[in-house]
């Protein structure tokens, strides 16, 4: 009776660990997480979809290469790439150079080149925003680079060196890590969007910071 027992409690630890293997994320593909930061994200929701660590990244200029599949069963292409499924699509976010394309894959928006990561390790990682207009991420700084690409509404990004507006279905590319910035919901539908991110994956994620 003693072995017939240690059998089954063997056989039953052997089944957890093959479903606790099944069960985890695959490499590349962030469990979506919200972000939060006190006394900011006014009625901004941002939620981290993706992310990856590099020791290096591709050689450059490297420009964002955004791709959509029609099913999910498509793997990262490179180190350089992520994927999640948003809004019933499978979209893969890829640093890469300028034309670079994944067979099966159809291009929505190619964004760069972005503005040189010096870092020790990096952090690639992809932000799924909303909110309505109105909503806000306050005045805030990254240790890196970020790019946008809206679904829908309107996003506008306020920094030291200007206003920029993004209409849906439009990309704009990001400044560098000194880049102080304010970005919003400015549109009558409710804002929909994609922030790429390429960070020092030491530092922290998130600086709040004021305009002088």
């Amino acid at each position: 009776m003693a072995i017939s027992v240690l059998g089954l409690i063997s056989t039953r630890l052997m089944l957890l660990s093959v479903i606790a293997v099944m069960a985890a994320p695959a490499r590349g593909n962030a469990q979506p997480k919200p972000l939060s930061e006190p006394g900011f994200f006014n009625a901004w929701t941002p939620v981290t979809i993706a992310e990856k660590k590099l020791t290096t990244l591709p050689a450059g200029p490297l420009y964002w290469e955004i791709e959509t599949f029609a099913t999910a069963s498509n793997p990262d292409a490179t180190a350089a790439s992520v994927s999640a499924a948003v809004a019933g699509k499978t979209w893969r976010f890829t640093l890469a150079l300028k034309g670079t394309a994944t067979p099966g894959g159809t291009k929505v928006a190619e964004i760069g080149p972005i503005p040189p990561v010096e870092a020790p390790e990096y952090l690639m990682r992809v932000i799924n925003v909303t909110g309505p207009r109105g909503a806000g991420s306050g005045v805030h700084m990254h240790p890196g680079t970020e790019a946008f690409y809206v679904v829908t509404g309107q996003l506008t990004q306020k920094t030291q060196h200007g206003v920029s507006t993004v209409e849906a279905g439009q990309a704009m590319a990001g400044h560098d890590a000194t880049t102080i910035m304010d970005v919003s919901s400015s549109g009558a539908d409710n804002l929909n969007a994609f922030v790429l991110l390429v960070l020092d994956a030491n530092k922290k994620f998130f600086v709040p910071a004021k305009f002088e």
